[in-house]
């Protein structure tokens, strides 16, 4: 073993220098040889691996010989593989089995990749689909792949609908980096559920937002919990209805402490990024990265101080200092990649995220205050999501937008906003704020907005 832990590879001529290792038992350097073999000829004998698999017990051996069969594995020696697949017990070394038959690309391997849809491993079924996908028109292939529609997984669940239904879905014309000009740097007065559901689908390229806490405000009053969770899903509805494809959804929230009753009744505790989580992901956002937003201690209601005095087991509380900052992209079969595509490469280049950035998701970030709202994010927080998770020119939504710190950040990003906040106090101290950096903007009520 080398400094650092890297292993020695040792090359070889041809296929053929691997039997006197295997004559020899020196493992060592038959697994530094299988590691080496890059591209081999097709022409290759492919025996030696059957023979590694007959003689050597070591798994990683047996697993570096799986990893390389598929390169040169011929058609008659299917059947060979395919007992190999019944005798093998490790799961990584199996998945390589199948990928080597599927590698074959041939219609006698089917019936072998159909058997191993029924593996426990996902990871073994998702091998079997790939490589049963190259048949997906034949009618044995076809039906076999329906028939996954009912498996447990939820990611091969997504692949299956996916790749069975390519072909069907309408080509997506619109321009994606289209700003609808109506909703551009516009603050709208009024209710943010009543309002998203007059936008139309696939609009923003971002959404943050930080909702009313459970309860925790004059501003945010419910009658009970499930009725609080209700009407942030129904919000989240229509901001998934109206984020472009692939585009991302960040919410800010936090556990939340309801004071309790009297001394003889214990408070009661939220934890509303995690109850809110089963729902959002439910309705078609997948989940991308918790940042933890970490406060100074000393920002945080000091809650230590009976245990402090008396150190009883039990009695201890934490002084909460952190939030969650949980990412969503829209679901898609298409990668980060094809989003970037649709921008012009210049507006890439001016988006690039320069200087200093968070490399952890610990984000070390000081609170802010207002007296003119009771709870606010700070503008870095936003400053960061939106360079993060937008390109310049794009529209980010805040359907919670308070005094508008996601606007100002807009405005300083070179990002188009909307704003949706139904006090008028908050809307319009936010509006006028940001008059004296930036005035193309418009405050119109719900019933004037023109879409």
């Amino acid at each position: 073993m080398r400094k650092g832990g890297s292993k020695r590879k040792l090359k070889i001529e041809s296929l053929d220098d691997l039997n006197i290792f295997i004559q020899k038992r020196d493992i060592v350097n038959l697994k530094s040889a299988l590691r080496a073999l890059g591209k081999i000829d097709r022409d290759e004998d492919e025996t030696v691996f059957f023979k590694i698999f007959k003689e050597v017990e070591d798994t990683e051996t047996r697993y570096l010989a799986a990893k390389n069969i598929g390169k040169v594995l011929k058609t008659q020696n299917l059947k060979k593989v395919a007992t190999l697949v019944r005798r093998e017990t490790n799961t990584e070394v199996l998945r390589e089995l199948y990928s080597a038959i599927g590698r074959l690309r041939v219609e006698e391997n089917i019936p072998f990749l159909i058997q191993g849809l029924d593996s426990e491993d996902p990871k073994i079924v998702m091998q079997c689909i790939r490589g049963l996908l190259v048949h997906k028109e034949n009618p044995e292939v076809y039906k076999a792949l329906e028939g996954m529609r009912k498996h447990k997984n939820e990611m091969i669940l997504d692949i299956i609908s996916n790749e069975l239904s390519k072909g069907l879905r309408e080509k997506n014309t619109t321009d994606y980096t289209f700003v609808n000009p109506s909703l551009k740097n516009k603050y709208i007065l009024g209710d943010s559920l009543s309002i998203l559901k007059k936008i139309p689908s696939e609009t923003f390229h971002l959404t943050f937002t930080s909702p009313p806490y459970y309860n925790a405000k004059d501003y945010s009053l419910y009658s009970s919990y499930e009725e609080y969770l209700d009407f942030l899903t129904l919000i989240v509805k229509e901001i998934h209805r109206t984020t472009k494809e692939g585009a991302f959804f960040v919410l800010n929230t936090s556990p939340v402490i309801i004071p309790r009753f009297s001394r003889e009744y214990s408070s009661k505790r939220y934890l509303i990024p995690y109850d809110i989580h089963p729902r959002i992901s439910n309705m078609g956002f997948d989940f991308i990265e918790e940042i933890i937003w970490k406060k100074p201690e000393a920002s945080a209601p000091n809650r230590n101080g009976g245990f402090f005095q008396q150190r009883k087991p039990l009695a201890y509380k934490a002084n909460h200092c952190t939030e969650s900052v949980v990412v969503y992209r829209k679901k898609t079969s298409k990668l980060i990649d094809w989003n970037i595509s649709q921008y012009p490469k210049e507006v890439v280049e001016a988006s690039k995220v320069k200087g200093k950035y968070f490399r952890s998701n610990v984000w070390e970030i000081s609170p802010a205050s207002s007296s003119h709202h009771p709870a606010i994010f700070p503008q870095l927080l936003a400053d960061n999501v939106i360079q993060l998770y937008s390109m310049r020119g794009d529209l980010v939504l805040d359907p919670f937008s308070g005094i508008c710190t996601v606007a100002k950040s807009c405005v300083e990003n070179g990002r188009y906003f909307t704003m949706l906040e139904k006090e008028a106090k908050y809307l319009e101290y936010g509006v006028n704020t940001i008059k004296d950096i930036f005035t193309e903007s418009a405050l119109i009520k719900e019933e004037e907005l023109n879409l």
